[in-house]
C-alpha cells in the first residue's frame, strides 16, 4: 500500500513526526508532499523556506520519498504517485469527503484518512512554537 501525507512541515516538531509515523503505519511506502511557500494561504506563511523543509522531511527514515507540491495543481503529484491512501493531519483544512470527491473527479481512487491530534508534548504546533519564542525572547 502506498500512502501520501501532505503538509507544510514548518518548524518540524513531535506532532509532525506523529502524523508521519501514523501515516507510514497504514502502508508499505510513505510519500510526502511538502507545500510550496506560495501555496500556503490558509495560515501564516512558513518561516522555514520550502527547500529546507523538504530536506528535513526527506531525512526522516520513515519517509520513502518527499517532494515539493506542484505550484499550480495540488493534484498533479498525487496523480503521479497513485496512492492507495492519503492522510490528513488533525489541523489540515480539507474535508475528507470533499477531497475524496475531488480525487474521484481526477480518476484517483485513494481513501482519505484523518490522523488524530498528538498531545504528548507541549510543542506540537509550529504556531505554538513561534508564539512561545516571541513571548520568551521579546
Amino acid at each position: 500500500m502506498i500512502v501520501v501525507a501532505t503538509g507544510t512541515f514548518d518548524l518540524l516538531h513531535p506532532g509532525h513526526l506523529y502524523y508521519l509515523q501514523e501515516s507510514r503505519a497504514l502502508g508499505d511506502e510513505l510519500h510526502v508532499i511538502v507545500a510550496r511557500d506560495k501555496n500556503v494561504l490558509h495560515k501564516p506563511a512558513p518561516i522555514v523556506p520550502e527547500m529546507q523543509r523538504l530536506v528535513m522531511v526527506s531525512a526522516l527514515s520513515l519517509v520513502t520519498s518527499a517532494r515539493l507540491g506542484d505550484p499550480m495543481d495540488m493534484m498533479r503529484p498525487i496523480e503521479e504517485i497513485q496512492p492507495d491512501i492519503i492522510t490528513l493531519g488533525c489541523d489540515q483544512h480539507f474535508s475528507e469527503q470533499d477531497l475524496e470527491q475531488r480525487l474521484k473527479a481526477r480518476g484517483i481512487s485513494a481513501r482519505v484518512v484523518r490522523i488524530g491530534k498528538y498531545a504528548e508534548y507541549t510543542y506540537c504546533s509550529s504556531r505554538e512554537i513561534v508564539h512561545s519564542i516571541l513571548e520568551r525572547r521579546w
